[in-house]
């Protein structure tokens, strides 16, 4: 479920504190803690490249914005643990980037981080970012954070288009087809070779991001949590989650998706779309670039499609999504001392979001690292390594999204990937959102994990034909009695106070 991520209360992060003198060696060298009100702005961000990025990008925001920046680059996989081991040792820098704000409730809740919404209308740029992005990010109603944004769901279909000419076949806009296309994939000899070797979909071990949430939501089933008799209620409370695990046994007792699902990566997953073994992907439609350049250079005949318009058993489409960021600026105030170094951080930010400046921290230099085509910014092939590595680690700082912010969209000459890209806008027209946005829950910060599990192996066991129905609400029911039921009553009673 979301935020389902390795959870550590504010109030125990000490138990982090072991290992950290082996931080790991690609982190700068920057200082810790926070700065001078003249001094640089002080920020841990996280690095997703192999490599810490040269200063040649951050020289030229720095010129741009007028401001002195000290980046503290942290791997991805010890970002977490290093935020909380600055919080426990009062070395936080101005600026933190959190993906997960629960981590630190009880810091926001006792006043540990300042709330920057009541400041945002006085910046031009900042004013901009939208206003069902930040109510997403809201704390007990109040905005701590300004936001990077994301698609709010990529969530649809890739499929072999060449298949599905062959066997006259259209793209799915039911269940029903969906399955028909499954099950003609695997029966019908859709690569007219003469032998039954493919199948229809392919999944992998992750009911967020695999084919799972995405089927749930074409049956009607909340993102997460939703709301049953005033009542806020986790999905697989509802009698569309037991649809979707019907449906999908059903395809799996067919042999119409590999029937190793809970244990295959999403390597092995693609990998079995690239090499023709299967036809049909649910999941990011904007991986279908990437997928096509792998099995083409397989199979230089291989034609791909993108799709997401699937009504469910009402004649309805919805389909899950995010809370529409990938992480949140926040700003501790045991760095940021005074409104006015607050307000001169938050002005950075604003002039940050510039078209031009957010062109560099996207895409780089124009004529060097990408070009403009149908206004839309190409990266160059040949320099696409010094693109990734002077360039992509500064997207984790990246304010508000293309559309706020003015800055340049990717161009791609694929047009699936284009059209992927599309559909991805088209969704926002269906979005289920999680009814637990912006609610807390103790219980679910210190359990929510771990109960989790508890639902995720059911819901295996029951489309494996490993587990009957009753079984799965003795799971249920489990899940309620190991702290479920406080969760639910926890979330309901904040939803009660901001309703």
């Amino acid at each position: 479920m979301k935020r389902s991520k390795k959870v550590v209360l504010y109030a125990g992060v000490c138990v982090g504190l072991v290992g950290l003198a082996a931080c790991n060696q690609n982190e700068s060298a920057s200082s810790e803690g926070g700065g001078a009100s003249d001094g640089p702005i002080t920020m841990m961000a996280t690095l997703h490249t192999p490599e810490v990025p040269d200063k040649k990008i951050q020289n030229m925001i720095e010129e741009e914005t007028g401001a002195t920046l000290d980046i503290q680059w942290v791997p991805g996989d010890n970002y977490d643990e290093r935020l909380n081991a600055a919080f426990a040792t009062g070395t936080l820098p101005q600026v933190v980037s959190i993906q997960n704000p629960d981590l630190f409730i009880g810091a926001i809740q006792d006043d540990q981080f300042w709330e920057v919404g009541p400041y945002l209308d006085e910046y031009e740029n900042l004013s901009k970012l939208k206003p069902e992005i930040l109510e997403n990010s809201k704390i007990d109603g109040k905005i701590y954070s300004i936001y990077q944004g994301r698609p709010l769901s990529r969530s649809g279909i890739i499929y072999r288009k060449d298949w599905a000419d062959n066997l006259g076949l259209e793209a799915p806009t039911n269940i029903d087809e969906v399955y028909e296309m499954a099950r003609a994939f695997t029966e019908d000899d859709p690569d007219g070779n003469g032998r039954d070797d493919t199948f229809g979909i392919t999944d992998r071990n992750d009911m967020q991001y695999g084919a799972f949430k995405a089927v749930a939501s074409w049956h009607g089933t909340p993102n997460d949590w939703g709301i049953k008799d005033g009542v806020i209620t986790p999905e697989f409370m509802f009698d569309e989650y037991m649809d979707t695990l019907n449906y999908i046994k059903d395809i799996h007792e067919n042999g119409y998706m590999n029937q190793d699902f809970p244990v295959t990566s999403k390597t092995d997953q693609q990998d079995m779309f690239k090499t023709g073994k299967a036809g049909i992907y649910i999941g990011s439609m904007g991986d279908v670039e990437t997928i096509y350049r792998d099995a083409v250079a397989l199979n230089p005949d291989v034609e791909l499609d993108v799709h997401n318009y699937v009504e469910g058993p009402d004649g309805e489409y919805g389909i899950w999504s995010i809370p529409g960021y990938g992480s949140l600026m926040m700003f501790p105030k045991s760095a940021v001392e005074t409104e006015d170094e607050l307000k001169k951080i938050l002005d950075f930010f604003d002039k940050l979001m510039d078209t031009d400046t957010m062109n560099t921290l996207v895409w780089g230099v124009e004529d060097e690292h990408y070009t403009v085509e149908d206004g839309l910014a190409k990266t160059i092939a040949e320099n696409q390594q010094a693109a990734d590595r002077e360039v992509k680690p500064y997207l984790s700082i990246e304010i508000g999204e293309a559309e706020t912010s003015g800055r340049y969209e990717g161009y791609s000459d694929y047009p699936p990937k284009t059209k992927a890209t599309e559909l991805e806008k088209d969704n926002e027209q269906y979005l289920i959102q999680d009814a637990s946005i912006g609610l807390h829950s103790d219980e679910y910060i210190q359990n929510g994990e771990r109960l989790q599990g508890i639902i995720q192996d059911a819901t295996y066991q029951y489309i494996l034909g490993q587990l009957d129905e009753d079984g799965f609400n003795k799971a249920i029911d489990n899940w309620k009695n190991q702290g479920g039921q406080t969760i639910m009553d926890e979330y309901t009673e904040s939803y009660n106070e901001l309703n």
